[in-house]
């Protein structure tokens, strides 16, 4: 007996053993690991480059520029490391952190001391090393730079300073300045002002030409702009940040293009007609160094031109012409063959985005991609093999897959798992370096040949793999439903890791659900690590793409022209709706978080949707689309002067008498994209409703949220609580 009971007892001790063990090896996601830690986060491979003899790459690693092989992988050099960087009369290095070659890979520049000024843009103090002698120069001692830029040749480098070009002649150590009326708040030369940098993108405004005898820039003329204006707290009397904000039908820059001869130093200025409400979103060197092309596009936005112009006169003409009825988007798909005969160019004219080869005049010489699908990426053009390669949606809009077609409409899909692929060619697309993910894969960047064929692995994040089992994260799965309009909508949903069908859940809807864009993706993206901390607490997460969202042809996606807010918001709430009938879910217990466009919709669903969600949360939301800047408006909305009802019928200022339920509003003091000025008259409309509402303001804090210490763990934190608290009861 007593033998029996040993060993009962010894069977027990090792059950109850293994059970502990099972249970501690599952953690519990916390925001301190989200947001103070990086084990949850993917490895990458930093600063890779292509080198000019396409059979070698550069990475950035361990503090040094390495060279590798394509072929097999094998290490080649170190072309620098970080220890060699001293400035003269300096003890220690400067930080490796960037790097850009020169083209025949004799320089690199590195800046320094980098300070960013809005989305895109900063300004840095850039130094040169040459790689043959491993000596180190500052490219300038007269103040920081922005866009410093090589010459094709490696001698000159040009850059902004003050709202001015300069040139740096490396040769003999001079600096010139080549524009001098630069004025801030008035006259930018070589760079963007703030809508263009937000709205299309780009901040260098100057090019080289192909033979780095010329130079083409942008200058803006922002002295009519009107200013908007918000105080930076932290000391006795706060400072007043002014800067140039074209709110929607308000007055815009009036740009202008210039060439700049480096031998005569002559500045001509081209030709881009007599209007001067109109758009210039990209200038492009052809191949040609005697031929730039311009692309312009009324204020409208729904008629796009290429013109091609002659730097030394000025002169140009119009050689391609596109219009819409609603809206035309600007891409970079724009491509110059080296025959100077033909380039190739997107455009969703047939109702999905595709690639089309012309001839210089203009002339459609083939459309090469075609059907109910759309190209997301034109990556690049193989002029050995006349291979076009590219990234679409074929297969599924949540999916993005690599493919290459010939001038015949030939094509051939490169990419074999289903997700989302991208790829970074060698020079001689001879190779590229490839970066998978889907919805519960973390990137996996690989080596592949050309034809799509793996060579090896160079970052497979088989560690976070681990961690995430460790951390007992639910699988993100998707599904789609039909709303009573007979629209099908995509999502995804998280559910608990210890989800029972026999319970009823809470959910929490996360969306952003603005034109073009898409939350629903067989993608990595950031892990969702907030979403599968909540999940954990016990709360369903989902996201729905509405109507207007991207990768579905034209008209799904521009259904809400000139009604910004109106379909977004019946399809999310057709998708609580739809949740809410479900058996698991509890229909009085839905919620929705968005930020920016996202905080909008949310506002919307709280207000137009109160029967529905029952708890949301706004981050820096438009609330007036009159307040938002006119190239993002005005390519959807037009003008409010054209389209008043469209701004006012789904602003949730004009509906805040609808609020019912638990709304937490939040916005940072220094937001120059969505202003604080949209949250404070919201306020006033809620006040004077009589709506009771939570507030969180964050000073010096722009778009983002991250200025000051421990901002983002308070964000996060102050969320979560209110979520909890709301959804959780």
């Amino acid at each position: 007996m007593k033998y029996i009971i040993t060993l009962l007892l010894s069977i027990f001790l090792l059950v109850f053993s293994g059970l502990t063990t099972v249970q501690s090896q599952t953690k519990e996601i916390t925001l301190k690991d989200i947001y103070a830690d990086s084990k949850l986060y993917p490895k990458r491979v930093y600063g890779i480059r292509s080198m000019k003899n396409g059979d070698y790459y550069s990475v950035l690693q361990n503090d040094s520029i390495n060279v590798f092989k394509y072929k097999n992988g094998k290490y080649v050099k170190t072309i620098l490391t970080a220890s060699e960087l001293i400035p003269e009369g300096q003890e220690e290095n400067i930080p490796l952190r960037s790097y850009t070659f020169s083209k025949d890979e004799s320089k690199i520049l590195i800046p320094t001391e980098t300070e960013h000024i809005y989305r895109y843009s900063s300004q840095s103090n850039f130094y040169i090393w040459n790689v043959k002698n491993k000596t180190l120069h500052q490219l300038s001692e007269n103040g920081k730079q922005r866009l410093a830029s090589f010459s094709p040749d490696g001698t000159k480098v040009v850059f902004i300073r003050d709202n001015n070009l300069f040139i740096k002649d490396l040769k003999n150590n001079t600096e010139k300045q080549i524009t001098n009326d630069g004025l801030y708040n008035n006259i930018i030369n070589g760079t963007t002002d703030w809508v263009y940098e937000e709205e299309f993108s780009f901040t260098k405004a100057f090019f080289w030409s192909p033979d780095g005898e010329k130079i083409v820039f942008y200058k803006f003329d922002e002295s009519d702009v009107k200013e908007f204006f918000f105080s930076k707290y932290g000391d006795l009397y706060p400072e007043e940040y002014k800067y140039k904000y074209p709110k929607a039908g308000e007055d815009n820059s009036i740009v202008n293009i210039y060439t700049y001869d480096i031998e005569n130093e002559n500045i001509v200025k081209m030709d881009i007609g007599e209007e001067t409400d109109q758009y210039i979103p990209r200038i492009k060197w052809t191949k040609n160094s005697n031929i730039l092309s311009i692309l312009r596009m009324n204020r409208l936005q729904n008629k796009l031109e290429i013109l091609l112009a002659n730097p030394n006169n000025g002169k140009s003409e119009v050689i391609y012409t596109e219009t819409n009825k609603y809206y035309i988007d600007i891409t970079d798909h724009l491509t110059f063959l080296n025959d100077n005969k033909h380039f190739l160019f997107t455009s969703e004219k047939d109702g999905y985005y595709h690639i089309y080869l012309y001839k210089m005049n203009g002339e459609l010489v083939k459309q090469l991609t075609k059907g109910n699908w759309v190209i997301t990426s034109l990556i690049g053009f193989d002029e050995k093999k006349k291979l076009v390669y590219y990234v679409s949606a074929e297969s599924s809009p949540l999916n993005r897959d690599l493919f290459c077609i010939d001038l015949e409409g030939n094509k051939t899909k490169l990419s074999s798992r289903e997700g989302t692929n991208s790829a970074r060619f060698s020079s001689d697309f001879k190779y590229s370096i490839n970066t998978f993910s889907d919805a519960n894969t973390p990137p996996i960047i690989t080596v592949n040949k050309a034809n799509g064929k793996q060579l090896r692995i160079l970052e497979n994040n088989s560690n976070l793999l681990k961690t995430i089992k460790e951390y007992n994260f639910s699988k993100k799965e998707f599904f789609s439903f039909k709303t009573s309009e007979n629209v099908k909508l995509n999502a995804w949903k998280i559910l608990p890791p210890d989800f029972d069908k026999e319970k009823k859940y809470p959910v929490l809807f996360t969306i952003y659900g603005g034109p073009g864009s898409q939350t629903v993706r067989n993608s990595w993206g950031g892990g969702d690590l907030w979403e599968q901390m909540l999940a954990q607490r016990g709360i369903i997460v989902v996201s729905v793409d509405n109507r207007g969202t991207g990768a579905r042809g034209e008209e799904f996606k521009k259904m809400t022209y000139l009604q910004l807010g109106k379909y977004e918001t019946i399809d999310q709430i057709e998708a609580a709706k739809y949740l809410g009938s479900l058996n698991y879910v509890d229909a009085n217990r839905i919620g929705i978080f968005g930020w920016s466009y996202g905080g909008y919709m949310s506002t919307l669903c709280m207000t137009k949707g109160a029967d529905y969600f029952s708890t949301g949360i706004a981050v820096a939301p438009v609330t007036n689309w009159r307040y938002y800047d006119n190239i993002y408006t005005e390519r959807f909305m037009r003008t409010p002067q054209e389209n008043p009802d469209g701004y006012d019928d789904n602003s949730p200022i004009n509906h805040v008498d609808k609020l019912k339920g638990n709304y937490l509003l939040i916005h940072g003091t220094a937001d120059d994209n969505v202003h604080v000025q949209n949250s404070i008259d919201l306020i006033t409309a809620l006040i004077a409703a009589d709506k009771q509402f939570e507030m969180q303001l964050y000073p010096n804090s722009n778009h983002g949220i991250y200025t000051g210490r421990n901002t983002r763990m308070h964000l996060y934190t102050r969320m979560t609580e209110f979520l909890l608290k709301n959804l959780n009861q």
